[in-house]
């Protein structure tokens, strides 16, 4: 029991404007109900004065329509009254959605101003002023190497280029002087082999062994 009611509160993000909203709702509610309550009422006084007069009695019937007379213009009251507090509603309502566009620009004013007080005008000139530069230094590149070279530009590049292929001694290989043996272009033809002569007369294999 002691944790229960020693726990804290937790903070209500019920305003003063969300209570002054429920009151008048709380208050129209019920204007409406006295309304309601009154139409009635004069509904059953007319079905009753339109019965003393059916029953001869003039001077109650008229009474009565004096009453609701004066019922009317109660009712007619209630109505303008039930329409003063809606009215009232829809302004506190919209003061409200008023209050929270007002606080939402003054945290986005807050947070440009930080912004705007982290970079100075001086800053970004700055900035500019690099960015400018290196537009201008790519651009010579670029039309450097689109070859809109002077005369000039193109000695240096060439005295550049002869310093550097000196200091690194680039030695080529000697071409031989003797010229190189011809290719013919067709293979030449084979020499037929000597037939053997007719008196020739074949050795016999056992002295060919012998010799």
């Amino acid at each position: 029991m002691g944790n229960i009611f020693g726990r804290k509160r937790r903070p209500t993000r019920v305003t003063e404007q969300d209570r002054a909203v429920l009151q008048l709702k709380q208050q129209r509610d019920k204007l409406k109900q006295y309304q309601k309550r009154i139409s009635l009422q004069l509904d059953k006084e007319r079905l009753l004065a339109k019965q003393l007069l059916k029953n001869g009695k003039k001077e109650k019937a008229l009474l009565l329509l004096k009453k609701k007379r004066y019922q009317d213009q109660l009712l007619e009251k209630t109505e303008n009254q039930i329409s003063n507090l809606e009215r009232m509603v829809q302004d506190i309502e919209f003061a409200q959605i008023e209050t929270k566009v007002i606080e939402g620009l003054k945290v986005g004013n807050d947070c440009l101003k930080k912004m705007h007080e982290a970079m100075s005008i001086e800053e970004v000139e700055r900035i500019m002023d690099e960015t400018q530069d290196a537009i201008d230094y790519q651009r010579q590149i670029d039309d450097m190497l689109a070859g809109s070279l002077t005369q000039e530009d193109e000695d240096a590049v060439l005295a550049e280029l002869e310093a550097i292929t000196e200091a690194e001694e680039v030695e080529l290989p000697e071409v031989p002087a003797e010229s190189l043996p011809e290719v013919p272009e067709e293979e030449p033809e084979a020499e037929p082999e000597p037939e053997p002569e007719r008196g020739a007369k074949k050795k016999p294999e056992r002295e060919m062994l012998a010799v």
